[in-house]
């Protein structure tokens, strides 16, 4: 089974299970106890191997080049965030996204340097689950997903929408699916190397690891949801 057979099939699943769901707590976590699991399950595999790997990564990789990588994946990102800020009716920002595309893509040679960012013109992210949170969608039950992290309806359903909406998700060329795992391995990587130092300082200070986890992750994404200005309608019961 592929990745979009498998995001198909984990939002049809979290979408019924959205639909006879309640959640008396006020922390839209129903399946808290299944999650809980999962979680440990997850906690454990990124001792294993997704902190160590990030550690030693930060360490054998110079940051000019860290930073490189991680502008280049930007760029590749970049078309998915464009066309959700269409859709969120964003024209102001559709046209920093196109303009960081094609000043990062030329003069960037091919997105290894910012120079939108240097020019003024500051990277902003946006993906489905977004949209539809712009559009009034709600989050439904909170998730925990193996290998994957915090999740819920609404945001796997982007994840599967963004799929569609990226453009080499069309193309096909010699190694492509060799191209595309180490595209995704290094977003791993990447996502998991600059956030070494937050995490643990989050796991050193948590009474209730999960509980902070799915706290923080609600937080964040109303906050991206409203471009970073409060949500006062639906803030998380702490």
């Amino acid at each position: 089974m592929n990745r979009v057979s498998l995001l198909l099939a984990a939002s049809l699943a979290a979408a019924s299970l959205a639909g006879c769901a309640t959640d008396p707590s006020g922390q839209n976590d129903p399946y808290e106890h299944t999650n809980r699991s999962i979680f440990v399950f997850d906690q454990a595999l990124d001792n294993a191997v997704a902190r160590p790997v990030a550690v030693f990564y930060n360490h054998a990789v110079p940051e000019f080049a860290r930073n490189g990588v991680h502008n280049f994946l930007g760029n590749l990102d970049a078309p998915v965030t464009l066309g959700n800020d269409v859709l969120q009716g964003s024209p102001n920002r559709a046209g920093q996204t196109l303009g960081r595309i094609v000043i990062n893509s030329t003069l960037g040679v091919v997105g290894l340097v910012d120079v939108a960012a240097k020019m003024g013109i500051p990277r902003h992210d946006e993906d489905f689950g977004q949209t539809l949170g712009v559009w009034g969608a709600g989050e439904g039950p909170y998730l925990v997903l193996p290998l994957a992290g915090p999740s819920n309806p609404r945001d796997l359903t982007g994840e599967v929408a963004d799929i569609f909406m990226d453009p080499l998700t069309y193309l096909r060329f010699h190694n492509f699916a060799l191209y595309m795992g180490i595209r995704s391995g290094m977003e791993i990587v990447d996502l998991r190397a600059r956030n070494v130092e937050n995490l643990d300082q989050v796991e050193r200070t948590s009474v209730d690891l999960y509980a902070t986890t799915r706290s923080l992750y609600r937080q964040h994404r109303n906050s991206e949801i409203h471009n970073g200005a409060p949500d006062t309608e639906n803030l998380p019961n702490l």
